[in-house]
């Protein structure tokens, strides 16, 4: 039963809340000048949200400059470009303007503008460094125009090293936390219907493994069970209208939610394994390589009788009221991928090739281990390969 939980974050929920960032960033007295940190595709200057946050900051004084360079998968090189980008700027805090890859870049970038060295010195697992960072990084501000991640309120990052095919989480301190967050759904009604879905899936995993982790808690309880019936109930209407926005403000707020969750006990082995996966292939959307092994890897819990009545508990919590069995969890899973238009994803059309599974598996355990280590029971590597084959299409 015993939990910490910490969370600094300011959060502003609700449509229209974009409106009131201006204000809030004043009265926390962040500075005069902010990098506006976005992505390098179009979707936040086509959908006006690039303007409206200028705008905002130039209505309270604040002078921008604007990082457009992270990828869907951010790499760790242009993380080292942002900072420098930082430095030559005087930037004295971020706004990170995008879904969980920005936010995460900018966490990332925070960190590396005010410490030393490279940032794979400060990762733990693979070939990182595992320094802690001793500066404080620059203070972030996240408007998520996405429902995916919870990046806008958890203190972490991830990235991927070119040069190793790595994937990981870093950050993890207080003061990598956002200080001011911004979910507002209107932000979010032009996401395309399958990233709506990727991202959706993302948000609901992060709350269906840390229920079934052993750091789950009474509290993480509260916030994951939750989270999964607001996806449950609504993800399918947000990807089939884009507009409903009811549908999207329940998303965004299981999203948030899940965040809370990952704060408050801890991923499984199913995040590590794909990160191995859009490590080797970053093209790879995050959300669908976790969508792309999910049945098989919930299987696999559930014929070990890992937690038979958590299983049975988020069936219910997916929609599945008369559910009797851990098995149902899967099947009300695999109901809501069929309805989101993502049950038919194959690893062969982003390049999967099987002889790649062990690297994989290996890179899974070697990279971020301790997520491996918080399953109730031991997922190995034979098993990880295995469940990269049953799910291989």
């Amino acid at each position: 039963m015993s939990y910490n939980f910490y969370q600094p974050t300011r959060v502003l929920f609700g449509p229209g809340r974009l409106n009131e960032l201006g204000e809030n960033i004043k009265n926390l007295n962040l500075g005069k000048k902010a990098a506006i940190i976005i992505s390098n595709g179009k979707s936040t200057k086509e959908s006006g949200s690039l303007d409206r946050t200028e705008k905002q900051l130039k209505d309270a004084g604040i002078d921008t400059v604007i990082f457009d360079k992270v990828e869907s998968n951010p790499l760790a090189s242009t993380i080292m470009e942002g900072a420098a980008f930082m430095k030559e700027n005087h930037c004295e805090f971020i706004v990170a303007l995008g879904g969980g890859s920005v936010m995460d870049a900018a966490k990332i970038i925070a960190i590396m503008a005010t410490n030393p060295g490279d940032v794979w010195d400060y990762a733990f697992g693979g070939h990182g460094g595992c320094k802690p960072y001793l500066e404080t990084p620059l203070p972030v501000v996240a408007v998520t125009t996405t429902a995916g991640t919870g990046s806008e309120v958890d203190a972490w990052g991830v990235v991927n090293n070119e040069k190793y095919d790595e994937k990981i989480g870093l950050g993890g301190a207080d003061a990598s936390h956002p200080v001011l967050a911004v979910v507002d759904p209107e932000l979010m009604a032009t996401v395309p219907p399958k990233f709506t879905a990727f991202q959706g899936f993302d948000a609901l995993f992060h709350s269906t493994e840390c229920y079934i982790t052993s750091p789950a808690n009474l509290m993480s309880d509260m916030f994951a069970i939750t989270a999964i019936e607001n996806i449950g109930r609504y993800l399918a209407r947000a990807v089939q209208d884009g507009s409903d926005m009811e549908a999207r403000e329940h998303v965004a707020f299981a999203n948030t939610l899940s965040g809370h969750v990952m704060e408050l006990s801890a991923c499984s082995s199913e995040h590590s394994m794909e990160h191995a996966m859009s490590a080797m292939h970053p093209e790879l959307p995050h959300g669908a390589g976790l969508i792309m092994i999910s049945l098989e890897y919930y299987k696999y819990f559930v014929e070990h009788h890992a937690c038979d009545e958590r299983f049975i508990r988020m069936a219910k919590a997916l929609g599945r009221e008369d559910a009797s069995e851990p098995m149902d969890f899967v099947r009300a899973l695999a109901d809501l991928q069929k309805a989101c238009g993502v049950d038919d994803l194959k690893m062969s059309d982003y390049g999967f090739k099987p002889e790649e599974f062990p690297e994989m598996a290996k890179k899974a355990k070697d990279t971020m281990g301790g997520l491996y280590a918080a399953d109730r029971i031991e997922l190995n590597e034979e098993d990880t390969v295995s469940i990269y084959r049953k799910s291989y299409r």
